[in-house]
């Protein structure tokens, strides 16, 4: 190779630059896949969407050691009239012990005492008081982890509990890595005058480590231009990604950018950072190969600019910092003075303020930690902190993507988790967190400023219409309502319907026991609707104050036979393989002030329900009709 200088006299923006690669490289990159053992998978990214194989607690379960009793037999007892308890009316329990039919509440083993006729209580005792039902924490058929999610060490912990041991993950990307340069010796060689240790290409493997790849460093090769080009072919057919350290400038010695040209493409060399210019950004027969220059501060800023950021888009890995941010708390924390609380939040950003919404406080709750975006951090000798009142928020996720997340309270539906699951795949870092507080708290927390939008299926007796009557009244400022679904409600009953029940009307026999949504959901204002229609009194339902927050919960219910019927949706009772009575279409849609409609967040929301691959999950669901998703009434 005849010594010339590598002149280049136009540099481009580092963003310009990026845009330019990257765009090329997308074009011709596809992530590989494996199957890893859970136990092994921390940090990995998951290839597609996981579901829970089994429940959470998998059965009824005492939250307290104490006795397991039937509340029914516990009434009227007070100070002044305690009630005495026989033998065959309770079983003594301890914390985690299942809890069976006819037992239907605990009470604590400090609120009993032992007499010679049996056990004296003086306070009469809830139904499903200290009982964790079944699915409290984790529901069998619910999504655990969304695709291209980063697993955590509490992500292991609640696969396991939800009965997966292998996972499908992205395979980490594996680049090689060369050092060149004749002056260049190994680290504890002798040194000579003109001898430089090569310290570079460690770095660089720790930082492929870092951001989610596998390093492989070479021994330093001379400036040889042959022995470069061959080494470097070698090395792209073996692997995903060549990084060149040295050799990128305009030295006579300097051969990169010749090799590259020989063995493919060279898209950019020389951007215009300082320092850091000699950057070289090629394609080798369909691989990424990138020249940095050997000065140590420019190949570190080469490498964070373009090597970080391709190899966590291989790796299909969210850019995550460790970040503090102020935000509005949504409700009301109260906090022992003993204490010093870690609470679990979502966290969005709403308008020009971020909101925090507290998840689970409970110490069982595995999936507040899967869920949260970070802690709030109440400290001791505090006794909390006021609903609207800012705080400091410790982020799980980066700034950027709670900037860029749907905030979404009100009722829930599988749907969401749809939606949650393909926003980051379809628009490159835009995400959903969604908090399911049903229809009437979702439309609350709008008015307060801390959703973006809220799902809500609330039928007007008046005018037995949807939805629209209650935005209306609600509301002064300009809203719209996203059309969303129309999706069956109905009785979810065990397979085969063993007690026969055909009509609501069923559901008011004495020895039927119901399990109700909690109060706002909108399935719950339907099947009050229905039984005024009927009139049915609330108090000839049997389990009538009995709530779950989600449908999935209700249809665990019922499935685990601590109920036998519930009101939900079709595609909740087919996950858990139910038998459905179908009681009426509703539409589900999504209120949302009319200054967010343009907003990107909103606009790839509306983007995905009307696309064909959202119908075609829902046709998978079952119960659902879309002709009308993403259509936009302003009201």
């Amino acid at each position: 190779m005849s010594r010339k200088r590598n002149l280049y006299l136009k540099t481009i923006p580092v963003e310009e630059a990026r845009e330019k690669y990257f765009e090329r490289v997308r074009e011709i990159i596809e992530p590989k896949t494996e199957s890893v053992p859970v136990i092994d998978s921390l940090d990995r990214v998951t290839k597609s969407a996981i579901y829970a194989r089994y429940s959470s607690p998998l059965f009824n379960a005492s939250a307290m050691d104490g006795i397991a009793v039937r509340a029914e037999d516990t009434k009227g007892a007070a100070e002044t009239t305690p009630v005495i308890l026989r033998e065959d009316q309770y079983v003594v329990v301890d914390t985690g012990d299942p809890i069976h039919n006819p037992f239907d509440a605990v009470i604590m083993a400090e609120d009993i005492v032992e007499t010679e006729e049996g056990v004296k209580i003086t306070a009469s005792a809830a139904p499903w008081q200290h009982i964790r039902p079944i699915g409290e924490d984790i529901v069998a058929g619910e999504m655990i982890l969304p695709r291209n999610h980063k697993i955590r060490a509490i992500d292991i912990g609640v696969l396991l509990s939800a009965g997966i041991l292998d996972i499908d993950v992205i395979r980490r990307p594996e680049v090689a890595v060369f050092p060149t340069g004749t002056e260049i010796i190994e680290p504890g060689s002798e040194i000579k005058e003109g001898s430089i240790i090569e310290s570079n290409s460690r770095m660089f493997e720790n930082m492929i480590t870092v951001a989610g790849g596998i390093g492989h460093r070479f021994p330093p090769i001379k400036d040889d231009y042959d022995e470069i080009l061959k080494q470097v072919s070698d090395a792209v057919d073996k692997y995903d990604m060549v990084i060149i350290n040295a050799g990128s400038s305009a030295g006579t010695e300097d051969y990169t950018v010749h090799v590259l040209r020989q063995l493919g493409e060279v898209i950019v060399h020389g951007v215009a950072v300082k320092p850091g210019k000699p950057v070289i950004l090629a394609i080798v027969r369909g691989k990424p190969v990138i020249g940095l220059p050997g000065y140590p501060v420019s190949a570190y800023i080469g490498f964070e600019n373009f090597v970080t950021p391709l190899l966590l888009m291989m790796g299909r890995r969210p850019e995550s910092l460790s970040e503090t941010v102020e935000a509005h708390i949504s409700k009301r924390l109260v906090s022992s003075l003993k204490h010093k609380e870690y609470v679990r939040v979502k966290v969005g950003k709403v308008g020009d303020k971020f909101v925090a919404a507290p998840l689970a406080r409970g110490a069982g709750a595995a999936m507040s930690l899967v869920r949260a975006d970070g802690f709030c951090v109440i400290e001791q000798n505090s006794e909390g902190v006021e609903a609207g009142e800012k705080v400091n928020i410790e982020l799980y996720r980066s700034k950027s993507e709670i900037e860029n997340t749907v905030v979404i309270i009100g009722s829930h539906d599988l749907i969401l988790d749809i939606i949650a699951d393909m926003m980051p795949e379809k628009h490159n870092n835009m995400f959903v967190s969604s908090t399911h507080v049903g229809s009437m708290g979702g439309l609350m927390a709008l008015r307060r400023g801390e959703a973006h939008m809220a799902p809500i299926h609330l039928l007007d007796e008046e005018t037995g219409q949807y939805n629209i009557p209650y935005v209306k009244r609600l509301f002064d400022e300009p809203m719209a309502i996203i059309k969303g679904v129309n999706r069956i409600q109905g009785i979810m009953v065990k397979k085969g319907n063993p007690l026969g029940i055909k009509t609501i009307e069923d559901l008011a026999r004495p020895e039927l026991r119901y399990v109700n949504r909690q109060r706002g959901a909108g399935t719950r204002v339907l099947f009050d609707y229905r039984l005024k229609q009927l009139g049915i009194s609330t108090g000839d339902i049997n389990g009538y104050e009995r709530e779950m927050t989600t449908h999935m919960a209700v249809a665990a219910a019922v499935a685990s036979d601590s109920a036998d019927a519930g009101m939900g949706v079709l595609s909740a009772a087919n996950a858990m393989g139910l038998d459905f009575i179908e009681v009426a279409y509703e539409e589900y849609d999504f209120a949302v002030p009319v200054k967010f409609l343009e907003s990107p967040h909103i606009k790839a929301f509306i983007e995905i329900i009307q696309s064909d691959e959202f119908k075609q999950k829902l046709n998978e669901l079952g119960g659902y009709t879309c002709e009308s998703s993403g259509t936009v009434i302003n009201v």
